[in-house]
């Protein structure tokens, strides 16, 4: 089992990556909701759920404090940029599928912070690196249901996949003691490349199909 000493270094890291992984998922959610034509209130209740949602749920499944009831500021950090997003929208011409970048940033931020959290909460290691999946990956999943939509976790390239792969080669980087931000910003990265590179090329599981 790996448990993580609360140090500051490792505080700040947490911190940082979280609140840009809120920046990006709400951002997602602005623009996603944006091509659905929701109102301000709609948008807003969108990039909320969207950038706050994971975490939340991760929180709860670890008995933990949840991290934006906590600290408001992630929930500010998340109106503030549905909002900004809601208005520069309407001066700039945005391609449907933009989404899907602020989208993966999200997922890479979102799945190294959960996995640090459950690491900090003395959750096992499996276990650690499956939160962070939960932590990237749900607040995607909410935001799609609300759109009425099927989540994109479910049928597009390498999503999940990625996330749990990311996660698993941060704990390894930490068992090999490379430093938390290094490790992070490796890990992280990975994600978001491998991501984008599944987007490209078109690559994912098989799909599952019944003999008829």
């Amino acid at each position: 089992m790996i448990t993580l000493e609360v140090t500051q270094e490792f505080s700040n890291s947490l911190y940082w990556i979280s609140l840009v992984a809120v920046v990006v998922s709400s951002a997602s959610g602005v623009l996603k909701s944006g091509f659905r034509q929701f109102d301000l209130f709609g948008v807003i209740i969108i990039a909320i759920t969207t950038g706050l949602g994971g975490g939340s749920l991760r929180d709860m499944l670890l008995d933990l404090d949840v991290f934006w009831i906590q600290d408001q500021v992630f929930f500010i950090v998340s109106l503030v940029s549905a909002l900004i997003i809601f208005i520069g929208a309407r001066f700039v011409s945005i391609s449907p599928k933009l989404f899907l970048i602020p989208d993966s940033a999200g997922l890479a931020a979102f799945s190294i912070a959960g996995t640090m959290v459950a690491l900090t909460a003395g959750a096992p290691w499996l276990v650690a690196s499956f939160m962070g999946v939960i932590t990237g990956t749900m607040g995607g999943i909410f935001r799609d249901l609300l759109c009425n939509e099927t989540p994109i976790v479910f049928k597009s390239p390498l999503y999940a996949t990625a996330a749990w792969l990311g996660s698993l080669g941060f704990i390894v980087l930490l068992n090999y003691e490379v430093g938390i931000t290094l490790s992070a910003i490796i890990a992280g990265l990975s994600i978001f490349i491998t991501r984008l590179i599944a987007l490209r090329l078109d690559l994912g599981l098989p799909k599952f199909q019944l003999n008829q």
